[in-house]
């Protein structure tokens, strides 16, 4: 019966690695291979496990306790998620992110190279690189016309965004992961991956600088000033950011989780935003009248415009893990990893270079299943940068890869033959950073 539930699990991963050649969305396998694998569990009567990671062994455990405890987890993550992404969408419904946008001044390819890698490093700590990456390249759609320059602004995009994400808690679904389960802490997180991922993205920004696509000047658009303007955008993108940033601190002055401080950053930026619309609407009063999605709050027209596949796909991925670590198999995998490859660097780095072809959520999901080290332990942080910027190193290898190979129509083989070794040299640097400064410094 387990290796059934292994099969399961390598033909629901190959159609998620597989979903844009099948033509189906991941969310499908990631939910049928979860429910499977549970539902032999339970009817072969398996013996499921939870793994006690101070004794560094497996505890017998009931199968409705178990699956509570993986649903729990998963949850708390999801939560957050959806917290996270209303808050973007109010923002993006006030035409917030249009305030950034001024702040772009030169025609430089070269300056513009850098304001821009600077800014998705920035923005994706604060608000994920998936939504930087969205923002960014929108903005980029009206600053610069010739489509072959933007391919390669969008590829230094995707780099600095993933690496920007790496470092902080609420940067990638990843790291966020690590986080809610109690692997890694905000302030050693960024002690330990700031650096390393300010390398990763120095290093493939500067190189980049001296190519061809980044020299000279750009020819702008010309545009209405007023276009996206609103006179409370500004507001709600500075109400919206802070929100975000108040969830570490709120965690770390109350013990609780973050999706409880997320909620609380939510609650505070739907009442300004409802203040700012005037909308004269009963949140549970809403009827299916013609004219219901132009009296809707900002609040309504933001959930709606949650990306739920992706949500269900991580419940889908999480339990779908959970069931194989309930099973003791990651537990005994990882043993047996380490005695093949003893080098822990080694099998993370890997990992990291294995991110960029198979989706990093269940990579990571998984890791925290095998690995039983104590919470903040170094191997945690170099998993946090590894998983967040090899992705990289290719355009499918990262949500922000993905949905900038969306927005820009990016062919994979022109972003493996043009971005792909600048990825990969932002990925080593980094790496070796990591190393050197955890031997030397910490």
């Amino acid at each position: 019966m387990e290796t059934i539930i292994v099969s399961l699990f390598v033909l629901g991963y190959l159609a998620i690695t597989l979903e844009h050649s099948l033509k189906v969305d991941k969310l499908i396998p990631a939910l049928a291979m979860m429910a499977l694998m549970w539902a032999i569990i339970s009817l072969a009567h398996l013996p499921v496990f939870d793994v006690n990671t101070e004794l560094k062994e497996l505890e017998p455990s009931h199968l409705d306790e178990i699956l509570l405890h993986h649903l729990g987890k998963t949850a708390e993550i999801i939560i957050f998620l959806l917290g996270a992404m209303t808050i973007v969408e109010i923002i993006d419904y006030f035409n917030g992110f249009f305030t950034i946008k001024n702040f772009i001044k030169t025609k430089s390819k070269k300056g513009l190279l850098w304001i821009f890698a600077l800014l998705a490093f920035i923005l994706s700590a604060i608000i994920d690189n998936l939504t930087a990456t969205i923002v960014l390249i929108t903005i980029l759609q009206k600053v610069i016309s010739k489509r072959d320059t933007r391919l390669w602004f969008a590829g230094l995009i995707i780099i600095a965004a993933n690496a920007g994400g790496a470092w902080s808690p609420i940067g990638d679904v990843t790291t966020t992961m690590l986080w809610i389960g109690d692997k890694v802490t905000t302030t050693k997180l960024i002690s330990y991956v700031l650096l390393p991922s300010l390398v990763c993205l120095v290093v493939p920004v500067v190189v980049a600088s001296f190519t061809k696509p980044f020299q000279g000047e750009i020819e702008q658009l010309e545009e209405d000033k007023t276009s996206g303007y609103h006179k409370h955008g500004a507001r709600m993108l500075y109400l919206g950011l802070s929100a975000i940033v108040f969830v570490p601190v709120f965690k770390t002055l109350t013990h609780l989780p973050p999706y409880v401080g997320m909620m609380l950053s939510l609650a505070i930026v739907a009442t300004f935003a409802e203040i700012f619309s005037k909308a004269k609407i009963n949140i549970t009063s809403i009827d299916a009248e013609s004219d219901a999605h132009q009296t809707a709050s900002p609040v309504h027209s933001s959930l709606s415009k949650i990306e739920l596949p992706s949500i269900l796909f991580f419940l889908g991925i999480l339990l779908a893990v959970a069931a194989l670590e309930s099973l003791g198999m990651l537990f005994n995998f990882a043993e047996g990893l380490n005695v093949a490859i003893p080098n822990t660097d080694i099998v993370v780095g890997l990992l990291g270079i294995g991110s960029a072809v198979i989706d990093n959520v269940p990579l990571v999901a998984a890791s925290m299943g095998m690995f039983s080290m104590a919470s903040d332990n170094p191997v945690w942080h170099l998993i946090a940068y590894s998983a967040g910027t090899g992705g990289s190193m290719l355009i499918i290898g990262s949500a922000a890869g993905v949905v900038a190979m969306g927005m820009e129509k990016i062919d994979f083989f022109w972003y493996l033959k043009k971005i792909t070794w600048l990825a990969l040299i932002g990925f080593i640097g980094g790496f070796i950073t990591f190393v050197l400064m955890r031997d030397y410094l910490f």
